[in-house]
């Protein structure tokens, strides 16, 4: 009994020595890279093929596939690197793995460990210690933890060594189905648990080199941890951005093809296993031979069909933003005729004019604590007029009649029109003194009553319904008079000290934005007023016209 648990837990000790040095030469090498891996990640992948390549060259410096992923995810947030970019980083940075085996297969078992571990820590401590550069101390961070991979390798083999010879291992090998689903369900709930098939690969490469399993076994564990590190990314995808959840979709999508290629060639390997080659002599550089080959044909698979799999995971996951920014009445086909085209294009623009003056309003009753909502709403609005733009463009490259080409000027105006009004309602929301009290009630009642009036004028449904322009255009006189007066009581309580002057400044600045807002909004309500006219019937024209006469004459 006690020499089981002194075996026990000299294999937990082991492995929690090598996780810790795996950890340690992580960040290490991170912060010694410092802008390194961005540069890299962001500058090297603007194909996937380069992206394949500068994941694996990643991964391979520090030891560690879930810190690319976790990195690219983050660049793909912040618009540096497209998803399909990272796509190529994914699949180089599982490549990029294999040098952990090949780390422990080429020194692990030739070199003595311990003459090599120590003063690897010993110096890294120094530099760690004495070194005042960041990255000097970051390097010696690191050399610790390549000194402790060593130390945890020989702990692991030893403690294997007294399994060998203190039980019977005889029967534990991948003989049949059932062995196989065994050792692969083995590899994947130890990658599941220890959070690093690095970790993994080691714990089998090590037990393999020492008797316990034989390269079959080992060989279907090693597929079972590289399945299993993607639970990594699927913890990480759980409530995290569409984006990461694209990407943890993909590391499941390309492991599970990569591990069923590979689940393929076992046969091969147990026939060579057993043939006349003696790769059981050298059993730890067969397997990293072999998860080096299959991780590589598994990229081979995949990059052809890269296109087919990004579609697939951008239709299943969607974002909210996203599934808002798409266009209702706008599609290829309709843009094959002109004139159903442009009553679509009308349809669109009054469309995104409902969500810019939802947008405006939300600002108004609420600028300060709606600040992420506002935010999406703004890049829904943005994305939708790009998708407007781009329509109309491919338009163009058809030939079409003089009168459509100056339809679709008109409506690209509007379109524009649109942008500026979100643009500045999404300032005003970023001034801190909108919406906020002054300290004479009148004159923040007036100010406050205006920014109502520029809403109440924005929300008019004129926007949507056919209207009289000319009684629009006096009602944004009477808006531009109202700015006026109140801007000019603000400067003179102002003046009487009765407004500080920099929240003067502000406030002036918020009238003026307002005010702009509304001229956005008129010179797009003529527009698409006018295209709303010309879309209609010679009798619905006349009714229309009948009826503007009777409401002006009342």
């Amino acid at each position: 009994m006690q020499e089981t648990l002194s075996i026990v837990g000299a294999a937990f000790g082991g492995l929690g020595i090598f996780i810790l040095a795996i950890g340690l030469m992580t960040d290490g090498l991170k912060m010694a890279a410092g802008n390194s891996l961005r540069k890299i990640l962001s500058g090297w992948s603007k194909t996937t093929l380069r992206g394949i390549f500068s994941g694996f060259l990643m991964t391979s410096i520090v030891q560690s596939s879930s810190a690319v992923t976790v990195a690219s995810i983050g660049f793909v947030n912040a618009g540096l690197i497209k998803m399909r970019q990272a796509m190529g980083i994914v699949y180089g940075a599982n490549v990029g793995t294999t040098m952990t085996a090949w780390l422990v297969a080429i020194t692990g078992f030739k070199l003595n460990l311990g003459a090599v571990a120590l003063p690897m820590i010993g110096l890294g401590m120094v530099l760690k210690l004495a070194s005042k550069k960041e990255r000097i101390a970051s390097m010696g961070l690191a050399l610790v933890g390549f000194g402790l991979f060593f130390i945890g390798i020989d702990v692991l083999k030893d403690a294997f060594s007294d399994v060998v010879n203190a039980f019977d291992i005889s029967g534990l090998d991948a003989n049949g189905i059932l062995g196989v689903i065994s050792f692969l369900l083995a590899g994947i709930v130890m990658t599941v648990l220890t959070q690093s098939s690095s970790a993994s690969i080691a714990i089998t490469i090590t037990a393999a080199a020492s008797g316990i399993i034989g390269l079959p076994a080992a060989a279907t564990m090693s597929i079972g941890a590289f399945i299993g590190t993607t639970s990594t990314a699927v913890f990480a995808a759980i409530g995290a951005t569409t984006n990461a959840k694209r990407l943890a979709a993909v590391h499941v999508i390309f492991s599970l093809i990569t591990g069923a290629a590979a689940l393929m060639l076992l046969p091969a390997i147990f026939w060579i296993a057993e043939g006349n080659l003696d790769l059981e002599s050298n059993i730890a550089v067969t397997i990293a031979v072999f998860l080096t080959v299959f991780k590589t044909i598994g990229v081979l698979i995949i990059y052809p069909l890269n296109n087919k799999l990004a579609d697939f995971v951008e239709r299943r996951f969607t974002s909210k933003t996203e599934q808002e920014a798409a266009l209702t009445y706008l599609d290829d086909n309709i843009a094959t005729t002109p004139t159903l085209a442009v009553n679509a294009l009308v349809n669109e623009l009054k469309a995104i004019g409902e969500k810019v003056s939802k947008l405006y309003s939300d600002v108004v009753n609420g600028a300060d604590s709606n600040a992420q909502e506002i935010e999406r709403q703004k890049t829904v609005i943005f994305k939708l007029c790009g998708k407007v733009s781009d329509f109309v463009v491919k338009m163009e490259k058809a030939p079409m009649s003089e009168a459509t080409t100056e339809h679709l000027a008109t409506l690209m105006r509007v379109n524009q029109y649109l942008v500026s009004s979100a643009s500045v309602a999404y300032r005003l929301s970023l001034n801190e003194a909108f919406g906020k009290k002054i300290d004479n009630e009148q004159l923040s009642d007036e100010v406050s009553n205006y920014f109502k009036n520029v809403l109440a004028f924005v929300n008019g449904e004129h926007f949507n319904q056919m209207t009289d322009v000319d009684r629009v255009s006096e009602q944004f006189d009477a808006l531009e008079k109202e700015h006026d007066d109140v801007k000019s009581q603000l400067l003179l309580a102002t003046t009487q000290g009765h407004v500080a002057i920099d929240h003067t400044t502000d406030l002036v600045e918020c009238l003026i934005e307002s005010k702009r807002l509304a001229k956005f909004w008129l010179k797009a309500e003529k527009r698409i007023n006018a295209m709303q006219f010309v879309l209609l019937t010679d009798q619905e024209k006349s009714d229309f016209l009948e009826k503007a006469e009777l409401e002006t004459d009342h």
